[in-house]
């Protein structure tokens, strides 16, 4: 009489090696984590989920007065805050993914070290936990646009590369999880890349297209940094979705795509091989 097998414990595991397939099966604990991620951040605060109305708001404004009123660097014939208000909606959730994922290993060593479950579905449910986030900061960037839409002091008009919103997300997601296993597991050693994450993500922001139009960028050299940003061709994208200036270049969308999954395929290796002895180190 044969006997099946519910689970296989074994130590091989290939460095490429995502199991999906066991990542569905801990889908319940993803949830558990996505709800841990979700409600732990505002539990004690008075205003609950309306920080995630506070914060675009708040920086837009900051960016429109700086940027926009005294530096003029606005494209022209677009409202200030829509421009800025999409670019921090859209980078955001890139950024929120990597520092969230960046810190994977050491903040979550003391629930590794005592039972087992995929660690990748840790980093998996930051993602989803941060779509959330971006669902709620979305509400309100459509809020705006409408405004802009319906005032005929701006010519804002219905864009059909806003269909392409979902690919947009994807490819962020990509790009943050990819970088953050990377960072997550290099901070196992050498813990110095969990003070240099706020910092980095910073001046990322400021290399990309977030702040600064990526026509107005007049240096030749400047331009082609910012433009091979593999996170410039997206907002470039998602600005021209809302009619607030940028520029949908597909074979820039497909070299961001290209660009995150070598760089999750690659994050994925690393942090399978970290995985293994991590507890060591941490």
């Amino acid at each position: 009489m044969s006997i099946g097998f519910d689970y296989e414990i074994s130590s091989k595991k290939g460095a490429f090696s995502l199991n999906l397939k066991e990542l569905w099966r801990y889908r319940d604990l993803i949830l558990l984590l996505v709800r841990r991620d979700y409600v732990s951040v505002y539990k004690q605060t008075i205003l609950g989920p309306i920080w995630f109305f506070i914060q675009p708001i708040i920086t837009s404004v900051v960016f429109t007065v700086i940027f926009g009123n005294i530096a003029k660097l606005t494209p022209n014939g677009v409202p200030g805050f829509l421009f800025f208000l999409c670019g921090q909606t859209f980078w955001n959730y890139f950024a929120s993914c990597l520092t969230a994922t960046s810190n994977t290993f050491v903040a979550n060593a003391g629930v590794f070290g005592k039972v087992y479950f995929p660690r990748l579905a840790v980093p998996v449910s930051v993602v989803i936990s941060n779509l959330l986030k971006f669902a709620i900061q979305f509400i309100l960037l459509i809020a705006v646009w409408l405004y802009y839409y319906f005032d005929k002091t701006y010519q804002i008009e219905f864009n059909l590369a806003f269909a392409f919103i979902p690919l947009y997300l994807v490819i962020m997601a990509l790009l943050g999880l990819g970088l953050g296993l990377i960072i997550s597991s290099l901070t196992t050693k050498y813990r110095d890349f969990s003070f240099l994450v706020g910092f980095g993500v910073q001046l990322l922001m400021y290399g990309s297209s977030v702040v600064i139009p990526l026509n107005e960028v007049k240096n030749p050299t400047i331009h082609a940094l910012i433009q091979f940003n593999p996170i410039t061709p997206i907002l470039e994208a998602a600005k021209f979705s809302f009619g607030c200036g940028g520029s949908f270049d597909g074979l820039m969308l497909v070299y961001s795509l290209v660009f995150s999954l070598v760089l999750l395929i690659s994050g994925i290796a690393i942090f399978n091989r970290v995985e293994k002895t991590f507890m060591d180190t941490v």
